[in-house]
């Protein structure tokens, strides 16, 4: 992942604000609230975030790259509820995560993305996709001394079909269970692939290019993660400045078409350096984490104006 220190971060954001006035479009959330503080002392680089739907008003994160592959739940009051091992998984450079449908009908399956290249050097990136684990049943004084582990995992491998690219930015809808990955890049419009379910272990996927994002930024494309709202109808993203959305036309019925859509931008709070976001259960607001010890959960809700 590309690091970027708490003064430049600061100075970027006053250069965006200063040198393009206006550029952002009306918010539609409210002011940033910390919601908790989040102490899992085995958490110091929140990459993904994701709201549970086995366990409502819990969460999932993981860490960035030079962790093993665990996956870390917690409430909303900032505790643990269990550290997971997944089982058969590699952690590379694992940058986000995701929730939706899968094999079996009924159940929800999260989507860790291990889909960070910095270097573009990588043949084909890996999406791992596990049941999600009952935080009702499990989880309770866990820690990653004693981790619990998953139900077996399941590895997604995937291909650009034009090269290969750095992507932090890891989507799934939660009706069709299509898989999207938005690719990262620094002042330009990033690329938005689709993996179309149902999703095959065990070949190599050839994603197909669907879009391609204005980021109202001059900073450009330098997206770091992404959520689909829990009714299918909004994209939330956000960078190392604030948060982005994209709404679906009235009346579409093609997921696709959201990518031609204008973005709303919004304030996510103060971050030292922030890489996740995901929509609450019922998808009136949205979270963000930073990486950092002990780093802050920020909530900003939707205005009752906004589409």
């Amino acid at each position: 992942m590309f690091k970027i220190k708490p003064f430049l971060s600061a100075f970027l954001f006053l250069s965006l604000t200063a040198l393009a006035p206006g550029a952002l479009p009306v918010e539609s959330y409210g002011p940033a609230v910390k919601v908790a503080t989040i102490k899992i002392g085995s958490v110091t680089e929140s990459s993904g975030l994701v709201a549970s739907r086995t366990s409502p008003g819990a969460y999932w994160t993981h860490n960035d790259s030079g962790d093993g592959p665990f996956i870390y739940a917690f409430n909303r009051r900032g505790g643990s509820l269990g550290v997971f091992r997944v089982t058969g998984a590699n952690a590379r450079d694992w940058e986000d995560i995701s929730i939706g449908p899968g094999p079996q009908a009924n159940k929800s399956y999260l989507y860790i993305g291990d889909i960070g290249d910095n270097g573009a050097a990588r043949a084909d990136i890996v999406v791992y996709r596990v049941a999600e684990p009952d935080l009702r049943l499990t989880g309770k004084g866990s820690t990653k001394a004693r981790p619990l582990t998953t139900q077996p995992t399941e590895a997604i491998h995937l291909k650009y079909p034009d090269g290969k690219h750095d992507a932090e930015t890891l989507l799934v809808h939660p009706t069709t269970g299509n898989l999207y990955i938005m690719t990262k890049v620094a002042f330009a419009n990033p690329v938005v692939y689709e993996a179309a379910a149902p999703l095959t272990p065990g070949k190599t996927i050839v994603m197909k290019r669907v879009g391609e994002v204005h980021i109202p930024s001059i900073f450009g494309g330098a997206v770091t993660g992404g959520s689909v709202s829990p009714d299918g109808r909004r994209v939330a993203l956000c960078d190392y400045f604030q948060g982005y959305e994209l709404v679906l036309p009235a009346g579409s019925r093609n997921f696709d078409d959201i990518w031609k859509e204008k973005m709303t931008g919004f304030d996510l709070g103060k971050r030292k350096q922030g890489e996740s976001i995901a929509y609450r259960l019922d998808g009136n607001a949205l979270l963000a984490t930073s990486e950092g010890k002990q780093f802050d959960l920020l909530q900003v809700e939707r205005r009752r104006s906004s589409r």
